[in-house]
């Protein structure tokens, strides 16, 4: 008979053997499904061994930038060409325009080619992903039934439309000239387009959701209004069972967001479109750090959008620099309102998406990097209000025009480049940091702003009342005109 102790000891070697047995199993099966994950992410064109880098997600997205690149290079002569035809030229017939020969429109219909070929070319590598065309990065934020061939989500329609609706009024401005409403009224509508298909809507959730809705315990600010009966379109299926009104607080401040950040972009682009190349190289400025931003995101995969931002990001980019041989001084083609509002709404377009997933402190980055327009924005608002004129009054005091009387044309362009290109840097930078630093920094921003402006129109308000005291004087001699200086009308 065996003892008691061997059949124990027996039992424990058994049951160890086939823990180790199960042991063995498991490790087998994790290294087939190992296996497996690197077939299917070798198939896909992914490594999911290494985390890409921001440079390898560029390589991947680098044909939007050359089709849009080229399509604006080759579409310029084309548009100037039909600009001549047709008389849409600007013709220096103001005291304020200092360029000397009548200089063709329609410049911006060119960047709007060079922009929807670049959408459409990422449209086609989605429609056809055996052609490689694009190498999209590795991400868990997939559309599509294909999973040898995952794709992100594409750039929404809304955006396109936004785009299309933007160029088409200043278009029509160009060529006929249309009232200031009608030019805001598609302002407005391509921003609710971009509301609809929750484009930017959740810009403010990185403030809204750590202060209200951690103070209201609801962080998430969605609240709902019982009705008791239905109506439509308006009413839902309440978590109680009733029927109500649910209210999104982050939804419609993001709406409201959305139409202010639309029309004061526009605008704002369209104020600095005063010089040779200045608009179309300061925008360029602006995508290339809208770019490195966007870049970083999609390798953290931070959402949905993080393809979208790259594509725009990317033929923003091409669009402006095929333009810019074009328009630099001597400027052969002009963007007019349609090319200034176009860049103004796809730069605030991208602006909007870095907040997708709640990171208002990269909305706020982004700002800073688009300084330039909104700097001079705010200078023209406080200037005109304080010398009691009206906002659509034009004058000569931009930040472009004191420059130029100053540095000359290409001086002018230059210093604002390098002025763009160290607010681009500094946005960049801080991406890269936490929110109550980027928020700080803003509100320094904002301040310096406030006062310059309020410095700049008092000084001007003082020179007139002085002059105005004096008397009448003999007429200054005029200052010698440089060719380059488009000086629109604001």
């Amino acid at each position: 008979m065996i003892p008691l102790a061997f059949q124990q000891a027996a039992q424990d070697g058994a049951t160890q053997r086939a823990i180790n047995d199960r042991i063995e199993a498991l490790g087998g099966s994790i290294q087939r499904l190992a296996e497996a994950q690197q077939e299917l992410a070798h198939a896909a064109g992914i490594d999911a061994a290494d985390a890409p880098t921001r440079l390898e997600v560029f390589h991947g997205y680098i044909g939007v930038f050359i089709i849009a690149f080229i399509v604006t290079l080759l579409a310029t002569p084309v548009m100037r060409r039909l600009a001549i035809a047709f008389n849409i030229i600007d013709h220096p017939n103001e005291a304020r325009k200092i360029h000397k020969m009548p200089i063709a429109y329609l410049g911006g219909a060119a960047v709007f080619l060079g922009l929807l070929g670049g959408i459409f070319f990422s449209y086609l590598a989605i429609a056809f992903p055996d052609w490689g065309i694009v190498q999209w990065h590795h991400t868990a934020h997939l559309t599509g039934d294909d999973p040898l061939n995952p794709i992100p989500a594409p750039v929404p329609i809304s955006v396109v439309l936004g785009i299309t609706v933007i160029m088409l009024v200043g278009l029509l401005d160009d060529v006929v000239g249309i009232e200031p409403r009608i030019k805001i009224t598609g302002q407005l509508f391509a921003a609710a387009a971009l509301a609809y298909d929750d484009v930017g809507v959740r810009v403010a959730k990185g403030f809204l959701s750590p202060t209200i809705g951690d103070w209201l315990g609801n962080p998430d600010l969605v609240f709902s209004i019982p009705t008791g009966f239905a109506i439509p379109f308006l009413t839902r299926i309440l978590p109680t069972g009733e029927m109500g009104i649910p209210i999104d607080l982050i939804y419609w401040t993001g709406t409201a967001v959305i139409a202010v950040f639309v029309l004061g972009a526009c605008n704002a682009s369209n104020l600095i479109d005063g010089l040779d190349g200045l608009l179309s190289g300061v925008t360029a400025i602006c995508a290339a750090a809208f770019l490195i931003i966007a870049l970083s995101l999609a390798v953290l995969d931070d959402g949905p959008r993080d393809a979208q931002r790259v594509i725009l990001c990317l033929a923003l980019l091409g669009a402006c620099l095929g333009f810019l041989p074009h328009n630099f001084n001597p400027a052969t083609i002009f963007l007019g309102d349609c090319g200034s509002l176009l860049l103004g709404f796809t730069t605030i377009v991208i602006v909007l998406t870095l907040g997708d997933t709640g990171k208002t402190h990269l909305v706020l980055a982004g700002l800073i990097i688009y300084a330039i327009p909104i700097m001079d924005t705010c200078l023209a608002i406080v200037r005109r209000k304080m010398a009691g004129k009206r906002m659509s009054d034009p004058d000569s005091d931009h930040l472009h025009h004191m420059l130029k009387r100053a540095m000359g044309v290409k001086g002018a362009v230059l210093t604002l480049y390098g002025i763009g290109l160290s607010f681009g840097m500094l946005g960049v930078i801080m991406s890269l940091w936490k929110a109550r630093v980027t928020y700080a920094i803003a509100g320094i921003f904002i301040a310096y702003i406030a006062v310059v402006s309020i410095k700049i129109a008092r000084r001007k308000q003082i020179e007139e009342a002085v002059a105005a005291r004096a008397g009448p004087r003999a007429p200054a001699r005029a200052a010698p005109r440089e060719p380059g200086d488009k000086a629109k009308p604001a």
